[in-house]
């Protein structure tokens, strides 16, 4: 059995029950962090409509959170989601201005301090996404459409 991810009549993902039913579970949860909706819709007869609209804007802010957190651990248990909604959102046809999301203020919010240096330890240094990008890479091409 398998669920569907739709963007109206287009198929943007089809994961089994279990991955579609992890996914959702973590969707409210990223949605209660940034009091954003994600544009997921609500899974009915194992299909979901995602709005591009909130889609766009969730994700954005998603990144943003991303970019700001300094603790290993919000950025491993964030990671598997944020690069699995970078994908819809590539296959949504969002553009996302990687270039641009680099120059925020990397102002952190929850940080983990190194023991060596005492100072916030913050993902990928100068190339700020370059991980996560990858991850997404990979993650879409074992994604089924």
């Amino acid at each position: 059995m398998s669920q569907y991810f739709d963007l109206g009549d287009e198929t943007l993902w089809n994961p089994s029950n279990g991955a579609s039913r992890l996914f959702r579970r973590h969707v409210p949860v990223f949605e209660a962090e940034l009091g954003l909706p994600s544009g997921i819709g609500p899974m009915e007869n194992d299909e979901c409509q995602i709005d591009p609209v909130a889609l766009d804007a969730f994700v954005h802010a998603l990144l943003a959170q991303h970019r700001k957190a300094g603790h290993a651990v919000i950025l491993a248990l964030s990671e598997g989601f944020t690069a699995t909604m970078l994908v819809l959102a590539e296959r949504a046809g969002i553009r996302l201005d990687w270039a641009r999301l680099g120059t925020l203020p990397a102002a952190f919010e929850d940080v983990q301090v190194s023991a060596d240096t005492g100072w916030p330890v913050a993902e990928g240094g100068g190339a700020w996404g370059a991980g996560l990008r990858e991850r997404a890479r990979e993650l879409g091409r074992r994604m089924p459409r």
